[in-house]
Parts: C-alpha cells; sequence; structure tokens
C-alpha cells in the first residue's frame, strides 16, 4: 500500500513542494543545513570524475555552508549551489530535483524526510531513463554494447 503513495505522481508534486517551503524557510531564517540526496537523481556540471563519482553514496550527504551556502538557488522545483569535491577541491555546480532531497537536516538533526526520494523510476536521470528504453527494445540490443 505505501507504494501506492510514493510512487505517485501527485504525492510526489506535494512532497516537491513540502520540501521547497521547508527549504525557503530555512533560507529565510539565514540557517545553514545539509541535506542528503539520491544520487542517481544529481546533475553536476561540469560532471564529476569518475575517481571522484564512484566514491560518493547512494544517498549523499552536502553540507550547504560558507561560500556553498550562498550559491544555494531554488528554481523550476530543484536546489542548486556550487560544491568543491575530493581532496583537490574539484568544482562544480551540483542540481538536484526537490523530490530526490531524501533528508533536511540541521544541526545534525533530521527536520525532515522524504520517502519519495528512495523511489528508482522518479530518481533515473533522464538520459538514463531513454537509454534503457532503447536498450528495451529488441531490435536494439544488438546496437549496443555495454
Amino acid at each position: 500500500m505505501i507504494n501506492n503513495i510514493i510512487e505517485d505522481n501527485e504525492y510526489k508534486n506535494i512532497v516537491t513542494g513540502q520540501i521547497k517551503d521547508v527549504i525557503s524557510f530555512i533560507l529565510d531564517k539565514n540557517i545553514e543545513f545539509a541535506i542528503t540526496a539520491n544520487i542517481s537523481a544529481i546533475e553536476f556540471n561540469p560532471e564529476l570524475p569518475d575517481s571522484i563519482h564512484s566514491k560518493l553514496s547512494k544517498f549523499s550527504l552536502f553540507v550547504l555552508s560558507n561560500y556553498t551556502y550562498s550559491t544555494v538557488k531554488i528554481e523550476n522545483d530543484t536546489i542548486s549551489f556550487e560544491a568543491g569535491f575530493g581532496a583537490e577541491g574539484f568544482g562544480s555546480v551540483v542540481t538536484i530535483p526537490l523530490h530526490a532531497v531524501f533528508q533536511i537536516i540541521v544541526e545534525e538533526s533530521i527536520l525532515y524526510v522524504n520517502s519519495v526520494a528512495t523511489v528508482e523510476t522518479f530518481n533515473t536521470k533522464n538520459e538514463e531513463k531513454s537509454k534503457n528504453v532503447f536498450k528495451n527494445n529488441p531490435n536494439n540490443k544488438k546496437l549496443m554494447h555495454d
């Protein structure tokens, strides 16, 4: 029964609105925070090197403080920010669909938890979905080299 709820697009839209409201509230109060998010749905620009990306957990923690906090933007149901990764501080703009935010954390306490972030069909990047649709067509199998 729970899957009928968390896999429903209408519920996903409700959760997206809630997350947007909570993060907007935190930003309005000038409070630094952290989020964990489903890495499957996240876009990095520029893309992270494989040596860094391969070390990220499925639900990775992003601490939004100092410079990173000053770059936070909420637009079109996404949150984005600039962050440094790895020992060399590789810089990238991180864009996360709000429905992929699993937790919002303030001062080491979980403020918000989102079960929709665990739904794979919502958290697969569009190009991966297209590739999977292409791969699932038996006529295309011979064209794929995976």
